[in-house]
């Protein structure tokens, strides 16, 4: 936060700290985006938020914060669940692989678009007063849903290829996170443009050409 105060002075400096929807034990409401963390790390991200907002009460900033639940893309790294599927789906077809060895399938996730997460930011920064923003499609979706989509895009059945290894299973699991963009609808506008669905293909689409060596990297 020092860097935060450290401009003070500067009344066309606007601040935006992006947190993560795992500091929660369930979904926040549109209001009071507020609750007890499950993961360890949603402990400092917790305090974290309420850093930001206290020091720009005080100082008298524009800072704000985007509470922001998953954000995928095909930029995603290989230990996030959703970049470990479509990458393994993309070895699976074109023979580099045989399977995959997943947790939980059953975990449910609020997967959204990074990019649609990206302009969610960058809106909260336009506005005349700062606030805190829950930026989430709404929906969930379970492991199990996103290997059936991804596995079915290129033409194959997930089953035979993923196995459960309880190695992957969390201890302190949240089963299910989904969040209420309600607030960021209302005052920002804001609404996601891809789809989960679409999500999904895109990231093995983008994995496809990245090990096909039609693509050289992604990002």
């Amino acid at each position: 936060m020092r860097s935060v105060s450290s401009t003070r002075t500067s009344a066309s400096t606007r601040h935006h700290r992006r947190r993560c929807s795992e500091r929660w034990w369930r979904y926040p409401s549109p209001s009071e985006p507020r609750s007890i963390p499950v993961p360890p790390t949603g402990w400092p991200r917790s305090t974290g938020t309420g850093s930001l907002s206290t020091t720009g009460e005080s100082y008298d900033l524009f800072a704000c914060s985007g509470i922001l639940f998953n954000h995928e893309s095909p930029r995603r790294g290989l230990e996030f669940v959703t970049r470990k599927i479509s990458n393994a789906v993309a070895k699976i077809k074109l023979g580099m692989a045989d399977e995959i060895r997943l947790g939980n399938l059953d975990a449910k996730r609020d997967w959204g678009f990074a990019g649609d997460y990206v302009r969610a930011m960058w809106l909260m920064l336009q506005g005349d007063a700062p606030g805190d923003y829950v930026v989430a499609t709404g929906e969930t979706h379970s492991v199990r849903e996103f290997c059936e989509i991804a596995f079915g895009h290129v033409g194959l059945d997930y089953e035979p290829h993923v196995v459960i290894d309880e190695a992957f299973f969390r201890p302190a699991e949240v089963d299910l996170l989904v969040g209420d963009a309600t607030k960021a609808h209302n005052e920002l506008g804001w609404r996601p443009d891809v789809g989960f669905e679409d999500l999904v293909t895109m990231m093995v689409d983008a994995d496809m050409d990245l090990l096909s060596g039609r693509l050289r990297s992604i990002g």
